[in-house]
């Protein structure tokens, strides 16, 4: 198994890293900028925002690959558990949701548009048989039947769809927070016995994340756009359904949820607040600055300090997964309470600290600007 995931590693990174560079020229060339146009926007100057393509053209040279080569081997048997149908939806949804957002990248289209692609994408992968199923909650007498299954296979997949999309703000934010929900899905399918595929396939997109990370790091040569932003989110929620496709218990249906925590809490609450102040349901598709990240940059904090912080609460809840699969609730909730214990004791210096060397920073840059 791990020379089947070095290889798929080593594949999906080298082909994202080489091609990262050609990514940028083409969205020069196809006017797929970003310009700080408004004050949602981060970035100070345009920046090139296709570098989606260089993480989607990693994914598929690695996974194709391997498919192939552990096909001729006889190592995998894509027609046990019907996985040749369920992955030709997962790539025709995954088609569909990248095309839309392609011209989104480089014309724009309307949310609702996009929001109408991920759903197509949704049912063309529940149609191919990926959907999450007999599901039995303890505690909770909740009869599993279809119709409940497909609306939560529904929910799942357009929600974290949407949940990398909306929390990809600043420069690498996306990318890292999916490189620790890979090795952290990664780690959840190799202690549950998971099945081959879903490990192959989580296993390249953190290829495909890290070969593009250097490129997307503050200060970022590159964006990956809604492009690779809602791509990214399609194959996480895809390749989480595959990890637990043999297994039901609460906490392996549980995991990716908490994994993925950050970004799903942030959209859940963008959901909320945009509907309670634009009072409406339409309201949800507006955009507006009051995301975690947002608030982080309005409390003094730089972009890479905001993503750093991130990045370590994202791991936080990796880790509190893994740990739970790994050795029971009571062990992760005690790791979980003493690493909340050692935020509060030294959360407010570390905060202040940080806070007046970015005072000083500016002061400074002030003074030199005045000369």
């Amino acid at each position: 198994m791990w020379g089947n995931i070095l290889i798929a590693f080593s594949i999906a990174f080298m082909t994202a890293f080489m091609a990262t560079p050609y990514t940028i020229k083409l969205a020069k060339k196809l006017g797929a900028v970003d310009s700080p146009k408004d004050e949602r926007r981060i970035n100070t100057v345009t920046m090139p925002r296709l570098g989606g393509l260089a993480v989607l053209l990693g994914f598929i040279v690695s996974v194709f690959y391997l498919l192939v080569v552990l096909s001729i081997e006889d190592t995998i048997d894509l027609k046990k558990d019907a996985y040749q149908i369920k992955l030709l939806g997962f790539a025709i949804g995954g088609g569909i949701i990248s095309l839309v957002c392609f011209i989104d990248d480089i014309r724009g289209v309307p949310a609702i548009v996009k929001l109408l692609a991920q759903i197509i994408a949704a049912t063309f992968c529940i149609l191919f048989g990926i959907k999450i199923d007999n599901i039995d909650i303890p505690f909770i007498k909740i009869s599993s039947n279809k119709v409940i299954d497909i609306l939560i296979t529904y929910f799942w997949i357009v929600g974290v769809t949407n949940a990398i999309n909306l929390i990809d703000g600043l420069d690498g934010l996306a990318t890292g927070i999916s490189i620790i929900s890979c090795i952290s899905l990664l780690m959840i399918f190799s202690l549950n016995e998971s099945p081959m595929i879903a490990v192959i396939l989580i296993t390249a997109l953190c290829g495909a994340l890290v070969g593009f990370f250097p490129y997307n790091f503050n200060p970022a040569r590159t964006f990956m756009g809604d492009t690779g932003s809602n791509f990214l989110g399609y194959c996480l929620s895809i390749i989480s359904i595959f990890g637990i496709a043999k297994t039901y218990t609460a906490i392996v249906i549980v995991a990716p949820i908490i994994v993925l925590a950050l970004p799903i809490f942030d959209t859940l609450f963008a959901i909320i607040r945009r509907i309670i102040k634009g009072k409406s349901i339409k309201a949800i598709v507006e955009p507006d600055s009051e995301h975690l990240h947002h608030r982080m940059l309005k409390k003094g904090f730089t972009q890479k300090q905001a993503v750093l912080i991130l990045y370590g609460l994202s791991a936080v809840f990796g880790i509190f997964a893994i740990i739970w699969i790994d050795s029971g609730i009571w062990k992760a909730l005690s790791f979980a309470i003493i690493m909340i214990l050692i935020f509060l004791m030294g959360y407010k210096e570390f905060f202040r600290q940080k806070l007046i060397s970015n005072h000083q920073e500016n002061t400074s840059e002030n003074e030199i600007n005045k000369e």
